[in-house]
């Protein structure tokens, strides 16, 4: 359970979901403190750098549940799971794994993807403040705090606040609900526009997620995700 539970808190970077949640890990073994994962993918030709993202990242989170002493994280059924299980278990980073290939390390790209995670959550919140009758104008000028008085045990709040978190984005009660990548809050002039783009993003990733789970389902025989269009595959 503790392996599956650190395994959880890693997501894949475009579809912001845990790899548990979306049928990524296929097998856990766990004895004497050596822990062995498998882990698939959608699809056998999956960016690398997404793949490579999420297997390093496996790896960081089961070797730092305590007691584990020893840590191997396979991808599995993928065109370049030789160089990205290696080169995890090597620690050799993406440009080691890839040489002559790879444009520098991952980081900006995680950022990116933390980003547009940030921005889809701020749209959520936004819609069911407005589907409460708040206005634009209201919106501008709201506080996290005001927001969390009026949704209460809100889970897409919740979420906002841990992509802020993953941005280092004050997460106060006195900070601004809606705010631009380096925490600028968005004006009121501003704000349709960006909520536009943002609900864009948001049904992107939605759809991303969909698509994913049932390419998933049909390659490896899993039953069909709730929700996912029974045409896929």
């Amino acid at each position: 359970m503790r392996i599956t539970e650190a395994l959880a808190t890693v997501r894949d970077p475009e579809l912001d979901a845990p790899i548990t949640e979306l049928g990524f890990v296929a097998r856990i073994e766990e004895h004497d403190g050596e822990v062995e994962v498998e882990l698939r993918l959608p699809t056998y030709f999956c960016a690398p750098n997404f793949a490579y993202l999420m297997v390093a990242d496996a790896y960081d989170a089961v070797a730092a549940v305590p007691g584990v002493t020893k840590v191997v994280i396979r991808l599995e059924d993928h065109f370049a799971s030789d160089e990205i299980n290696s080169g995890v278990a090597a620690s050799r980073g993406f440009e080691g794994s890839f040489p002559g290939l790879a444009d520098g390390e991952l980081e900006e790209l995680r950022q990116t993807f933390r980003r547009k995670a940030h921005r889809a959550c701020q749209e959520q919140v936004a819609t069911r403040l407005l589907k409460a009758g708040w206005t634009m104008l209201t919106l501008a000028d709201t506080t996290l705090g005001e927001a969390e008085e009026a949704l209460e045990s809100s889970v897409e709040l919740e979420r906002l606040l841990r992509r802020r978190d993953d941005l280092g984005l004050s997460s106060g009660r006195e900070s601004a609900l809606l705010v631009q990548d380096d925490g600028t809050p968005i004006t009121a002039v501003d704000l349709p526009l960006q909520l536009r783009m943002a609900k864009t993003t948001r049904i992107s990733i939605e759809g991303n997620s969909g698509l994913c789970r049932g390419l998933l389902s049909v390659r490896y025989g899993l039953p069909r995700p709730p929700g996912v269009d029974q045409a896929v595959g």
